[in-house]
């Protein structure tokens, strides 16, 4: 049995600190969408008898503008979710008489019809009861409410969330993490997801919990692997980038030939070349797989070309001062063999390979495991 004070706390949800700059964010958005929302739908239906706001918009509000990552708060949840029950709220209406057993209806069948139709807003319920319970002059309205002002409050709240989340930093609709390439064209999952956190345990962890949670499965997941990361840094002792790579980088300039590269890779045992300019700022990667792709094409006694048309020009660069745990995903999904490590402006100070990570790892496990 819990105590009062235990119980009491239970009652407070567990948000993480908003900060205040992130709480005027939320204050201004709410208040230009909400505004922009009723004077625009006033201008252009003019002397209706409808309302130009209705009350539902101001949850739809709170979630586009409060917590716009929510999977409730994407543009087919607010459109979708928001029509869908106006129309599910006007058909109850037309159907049931007894007020009290319409409004029951029409939010219980509203909230499964979202549900089917995977565009689930706890304002459609709302919407709904509004249909049932709204002015005469929306009963009078009949369908004519899904649009206006139902449909028309919820595109115009949209277009302005849309607008104004992504220019205040925060991606909308929200990007799930991309799923990641398998680079050997295998029905294999890349290496860091064969260990640690794996998505048929968390589906089934969250298949335990038998309701609907407001995270998608993408984005708790990828919160998961970067807790996972910063754990592994953490107990790791902090074996950064410049701890482990190599200095004495060996580099080639855009305008050296194919056949200097060649040689440049066999003097030095090495298959990775930097291509950096006289300044040391990194141009590009000539790696073996471009050195096969030039002798496929010229064949060996035509490797007078400069390197410059074979190299690959974006490269993921490393810098010094990371942890070299983020970098595990990148080296080991994505079948990178060794990767530049840049400074602040550019300029090639280091190199790191897969032979430098493993000799990481192990000098992490030969210190949290001595003996």
């Amino acid at each position: 049995m819990d105590t009062l004070p235990v119980f009491l706390a239970r009652l407070v949800p567990a948000l993480p600190r908003i900060p205040p700059r992130e709480i005027l964010r939320i204050f201004i958005g709410a208040l230009i969408g909400i505004g922009l929302t009723g004077l625009v739908t006033a201008l252009m239906v003019p002397g209706s008898a409808l309302p130009f706001l209705i009350p539902p918009l101001g949850a739809s509000a709170v979630l586009l503008f409060g917590v716009p990552a929510s999977p409730l708060a994407q543009p087919w949840s607010i459109l979708g979710g928001n029509m869908i029950s106006a129309l599910v709220g006007v058909t109850v209406a037309l159907l049931v008489p007894n007020v009290f057993l319409a409004a029951a209806l029409a939010v219980s069948l509203a909230i499964v019809a979202m549900i089917l139709c995977r565009c689930l807003h706890p304002p459609g319920g709302a919407m709904a009861l509004t249909a049932v319970l709204g002015a005469p002059a929306i009963h009078q309205a009949g369908y004519h409410f899904v649009l206006m002002p139902a449909g028309l409050n919820s595109l115009l709240l949209l277009v302005v969330a849309l607008l104004y989340n992504n220019l205040t930093g925060h991606r909308y609709p929200h990007a799930l993490p991309v799923a990641k390439p398998v680079t050997h064209k295998t029905q294999d999952p890349p290496p860091t997801e064969r260990t640690g956190i794996l998505r048929p345990d968390l589906e089934a962890a969250l298949a335990q919990y038998d309701e609907i949670l407001d995270i998608a499965p993408e984005d708790l997941e990828a919160i998961l692997r970067q807790l996972q990361a910063k754990t592994f840094d953490r107990r790791s002792g902090g074996i950064r980038v410049e701890h482990i790579m190599s200095r004495d980088v060996v580099a080639v300039q855009p305008t050296a030939t194919l056949e200097a590269a060649l040689q440049a890779m066999n003097r030095h045992g090495i298959r990775d070349l930097p291509v950096t300019e006289p300044t040391g700022h990194l141009k590009g990667f000539f790696t073996q797989s471009d050195l096969m792709r030039a002798l496929a094409e010229h064949g060996r006694n035509e490797l007078s070309h400069p390197v410059s048309d074979y190299m690959t020009p974006r490269v993921q660069t490393a810098s010094a001062s990371q942890p070299i745990a983020e970098l595990v995903p990148a080296m080991a999904d994505r079948g990178l063999h060794a990767m530049p490590v840049t400074d602040g402006e550019g300029r090639l100070v280091g190199m790191l390979t897969q032979s430098d990570l493993i000799a990481g790892l192990f000098a992490r496990r030969t210190v949290l495991e001595p003996g």
